[in-house]
């Protein structure tokens, strides 16, 4: 996190986004990597080394978890993160397009979803690179104009907003960094965005 921070994300920026998944080449797939980032959280090395099996229940619907091990996330950084309502939705209309086994990437790659994979010889699972996701929330945010913007901006935005709302939810910051997956309360600290507003409202306290 060193030097200039990724920017947060509002909300319309979220629906901009997701309306240029919507026409985007691979609609679903696109929206679902954006979600996994905005609303789970997720680092894009993250968002491709998800397997199927980490976001279904025991009869392989979209599960209510994202059951992410410790060998798919940075420093070994495994965690458990509830499923928000539209990322489940997503990722449920993700896996009825495009049925697979549990150990399947949920994230393919551009050659595999061109692939059929009822078709003989085929069948490419290679999951998207992350670099390609880098690349992709690259050229989301040039066509929409975001500037400072990165691939970070979701990951920045999801605990921000989580640490603004845990007191809410009568959690602490310590569930935010669970949900995060930082082995240090000060990292976490470090990718919350401050709020004029709130600081205007407390010193209106004082």
């Amino acid at each position: 996190m060193a030097g200039r921070q990724a920017k947060i994300l509002s909300d319309a920026q979220l629906d901009q986004m997701l309306e240029w998944c919507s026409n985007s080449r691979y609609p679903l797939r696109n929206r679902v990597v954006v979600l996994l980032s905005v609303k789970a959280g997720l680092r894009a090395m993250e968002i491709a080394k998800v397997l199927r099996r980490h976001v279904t229940d025991p009869a392989g619907a979209a599960s209510d978890v994202l059951d992410l091990e410790d060998a798919i996330c940075k420093k070994g950084s495994g965690r458990t993160v509830p499923m928000h309502p539209l990322l489940r939705e997503s990722i449920a209309e993700l896996l009825a397009a495009r049925p697979g086994g549990p150990n399947v990437p949920l994230i393919l790659s551009e050659r595999a979803l061109r692939e059929d994979p009822n078709e003989p010889g085929t069948g490419c699972i290679q999951p998207m690179e992350p670099k390609s996701i880098g690349y992709l929330f690259f050229r989301m945010y040039r066509d929409l104009g975001f500037s400072g913007c990165s691939s970070h901006s979701g990951r920045r935005t999801f605990i921000t907003r989580a640490a603004r709302n845990i007191t809410k939810a009568g959690g602490s910051l310590r569930d935010v960094q669970q949900l995060a997956g930082h082995a240090q309360l000060t990292t976490t600290q470090r990718y919350i965005e401050g709020s004029n507003e709130a600081k205007r409202a407390v010193v209106a306290l004082i």
